[in-house]
């Protein structure tokens, strides 16, 4: 099993990024579910270096999660994706004293034992993001067993291969209780909708679900709380949360646009026009541009190392995710001024790794949130 303590880690990350890069074009073709690397990392026990040491796992550092998320998302991003968002719920459940403890035990012990994922499902058709406000139609009524749920999710990430359901929903009490229901990804009742059919990110599986009275036990009630008495703010937590969202999150679209400077090198050393009579890499034109773009990496590489060491506010960890995802949209794009037409072909995988990138911009904080929040706290500062 992988161990990020181990003398050969580099080596079994630069393997890992090409075995996720062996079946990146076919899963964007296909948008098939990522199964075969999924497969890979569960057997090598890459789904459950965030789970703590007591409870079986590798407790690997946020750093060291970052350079799993690197190694993916420069092979395979969707499959990145997938792998994010299970980390990211495994820091964050070692932390969160609200869930009954054996089910907590059970989500780790899963993870460790069968590599089982884990995802939230919050977005819906009609409320959109719960990060912009508003109470979710789905509903937890109360029942003999527990509860009984019902409502529709959309933008589900990796849900073909969730073990677990972190529902974003709402009890029928007056005032209602909102927060996460927890539900088995094989209970009754929940049909998945195969709708995602997105220009990037598309192996993703970000299919809709539908719950239809589906059955739970009354501690699957995870963390919820009175909807007119939401718990406090807690800073610490939040900023904690935030720079881990950053440090994996915006790791991916940085591996993207790597992925798409290397092959942009690689392509311009061999690239030779006949009435040029030489690569266009010794073109001024063409070094500055390649120039620029490293440029942009090098500031990302700096905000993901400061986010991985947790040293940012809440406040500049979501102003670096925004800069780290337009620093790599721009990246790929300063690509695709480069190789015109050859960029765009389908045989070649620059218009892919464009695809996939953009796809960052919709990932909460989205850029407005981040500006309006920090430009508010520079006038708070006015007095």
């Amino acid at each position: 099993m992988i161990h990020p303590e181990r003398d050969d880690w580099a080596r079994q990350l630069t393997a890992l990024r090409q075995q996720m890069a062996e079946q990146a074009a076919s899963l964007d073709a296909s948008g098939e579910f990522p199964w075969r690397n999924i497969d890979h990392l569960r057997a090598g026990g890459w789904l459950s270096l965030a789970v703590p040491p007591s409870c079986g796992g590798a407790g690997a550092s946020l750093a060291q999660l970052q350079q799993v998320i690197a190694a993916i998302a420069w092979g395979e991003p969707a499959t990145a994706l997938i792998v994010c968002m299970q980390y990211l719920h495994h820091l964050r459940l070692a932390e969160n004293d609200a869930w009954h403890a054996p089910l907590r035990q059970q989500v780790f012990h899963d993870a460790v034992e069968q590599g089982g994922l884990i995802n939230s499902l919050r977005v819906e058709p009609e409320l959109g993001s719960p990060a912009r406000g508003g109470l979710p139609d789905t509903v937890a009524t109360r029942c003999a067993e527990g509860w009984d749920i019902s409502g529709h999710k959309i933008y589900t990430t990796g849900i073909e291969g969730l073990r677990w359901l972190a529902v974003w929903a709402r009890s029928d009490d007056n005032p209602p209780l909102v927060g996460t229901w927890l539900v088995p990804g094989d209970s009754a009742g929940i049909t998945v909708v195969k709708s995602w059919d997105h220009a990037g990110m598309r192996a993703t599986g970000s299919h809709e679900v539908i719950f239809h009275h589906v059955r739970v036990a009354a501690e699957h009630a995870v963390d919820v709380w009175p909807a007119d008495a939401p718990p406090a703010a807690q800073a610490e937590p939040f900023r904690l949360f935030a720079n881990r969202q950053t440090a994996l999150l915006a790791a991916i679209y940085d591996s993207i646009a790597r992925a798409a400077h290397d092959w942009l090198v690689t392509w311009l050393a061999g690239r030779v026009p006949a009435g040029l009579g030489h690569p266009l890499s010794r073109l001024p034109r063409v070094q500055e541009k390649v120039g620029q773009i490293a440029g942009l990496l090098l500031v990302n590489r700096s905000l993901l190392e400061q986010a991985a060491a947790l040293r940012f506010s809440a406040i500049e960890a979501n102003l670096a995710k925004v800069t780290i995802t337009d620093n790599a949209i721009q990246a790929v794009n300063i690509a695709l001024e480069l190789t015109g037409n050859h960029g765009l072909s389908r045989q070649n995988p620059l218009e892919r790794h464009y695809r996939n990138v953009l796809c960052g911009r919709v990932h909460t904080p989205q850029s407005d949130s981040a500006w309006l929040a920090a430009g508010n706290v520079a006038f708070q500062s006015q007095g």
